[in-house]
């Protein structure tokens, strides 16, 4: 039994077992498949590269490739051992490139929903930011990897081979390493700032905190694997860790949107929960929680009911059974009945318009010439900050 054997395929049921829960809860809150979004259909490619990762993975374990030891003699290598290294180094060249589209496929995926996470909050424009630097480094990365670490490119599965760069790929599994790892820092720390702001029981962060973990177990998986490469690049070890970082890639990018289809199958509570407290120092007051929800749909409060506004046609009603994993980010306003008058006299002005627009206060008193009451309408606004 090789080294990736029984890991590597327990981890491989159980991303598709998590990818599967994860599209049929799409499915329950879309209400229908052809409502899924563009990151489901990105994480069947990435099973897809996945699945073509592991496998050619295998043969790579069992075959030799240009990357030769010191205490090997060329001159005693036979023909068919020689086209066979070629081969094996061709596998090499394919099981490096579909571990680059799995993570970056996943990347993407995890972006996406921050992005829609993040859709109302200050965080927004920090998702951007990433989006573009994971963007622009797996560009840098496949460029210097396909036209100028190796040339000529054939000189990849030569053997032998004068380019070290064409056997060890030493500069490119350092940019990698760069790339990846920090872009894998920085897009868990995105919701961060939400998970110490979410109003959530402590078993809620705690489900919360252990995704993040998992998350946190990849960047180490990439890590290792870039050092078993470094350190004993004769040896199998980095194979394994290859394999462990794009399937916890995968966990990571799944579970959160598992919750609706848990809920249903284990009689589960929303995972949400809505408040409303009350002022009664001499006026109302309401607070209202804005949501920026895992599939896109904003929240926004209205008497006492909360009203579900889409922004798209695939966006899920709020108010169905099964609700996805929501992070909940909330701010308060208060809304107070005023006398228009004392509010006049106070500010000085006559009958008119008194518009304070920096509190977005607006007062209108209607003067109809007649020594009745006059009639003031007060609205008040709450912007996002």
């Amino acid at each position: 039994m090789s080294i990736l054997e029984p890991e590597s395929g327990i981890w491989y049921t159980l991303c598709w077992l998590v990818v599967a829960a994860r599209l049929w809860s799409r499915r329950l809150n879309c209400g229908s498949w052809k409502k899924l979004q563009i990151d489901d259909f990105l994480v069947l490619l990435a099973m897809v590269t996945d699945t073509i990762l592991m496998a050619f993975m295998h043969v790579v374990l069992n075959m030799s490739s240009n990357l030769i030891a010191p205490n090997e003699n060329l001159s005693t290598f036979t023909p068919e051992e020689i086209k066979e290294r070629i081969y094996g180094s061709k596998l090499v060249l394919v099981v490096e490139q579909m571990q680059i589209l799995t993570i970056w496929l996943i990347k993407a995926c995890l972006l996406i929903m921050y992005n829609r996470m993040t859709m109302l909050l200050p965080q927004h424009k920090i998702v951007k930011f990433i989006a573009v630097y994971v963007a622009l480094g797996f560009l840098v990365m496949e460029i210097l990897y396909f036209g100028v670490w190796c040339r000529p490119f054939h000189e990849y599965w030569a053997v032998p081979t004068d380019n070290k760069q064409c056997s060890a790929a030493i500069h490119h599994l350092i940019t990698n390493a760069v790339f990846n790892i920090s872009s894998d820092i920085m897009i868990i720390l995105i919701p961060m700032p939400l998970l110490f702001k979410v109003r959530l029981p402590a078993k809620n962060k705690a489900i919360l905190g252990g995704v993040f973990c998992i998350g946190a177990f990849t960047i180490i998986a990439a890590a290792l694997n870039k050092y078993y490469s470094f350190s004993h690049p004769f040896a199998p070890d980095w194979t394994i860790w290859y394999l462990r970082e794009s399937y916890t890639a995968i966990l990571c990018a799944n579970l959160p949107f598992t919750w609706p289809i848990l809920q249903r199958a284990f009689n589960l509570s929303n995972w949400s929960q809505n408040s409303y407290p009350s002022n009664h120092d001499g006026g109302q007051s309401r607070s209202h929680n804005n949501f920026s929800q895992l599939n896109g749909t904003n929240m926004v409060g209205k008497g006492n009911t909360m009203v579900s506004i889409g922004r798209s046609d695939s966006q899920e009603h709020i108010n169905k059974k099964s609700e996805p994993l929501e992070i909940m980010y909330g701010h308060e306003f208060t809304v107070q009945t005023v006398d228009a008058k004392v509010l006049l006299q106070a500010s000085a002005v006559g009958p008119g318009v008194l518009s304070r627009r920096e509190g977005s206060l607006n007062v209108d008193t209607q003067d109809s010439g007649s020594t009745g009451p006059k009639k003031a309408v007060i609205t008040t606004t709450c912007q996002r900050f």
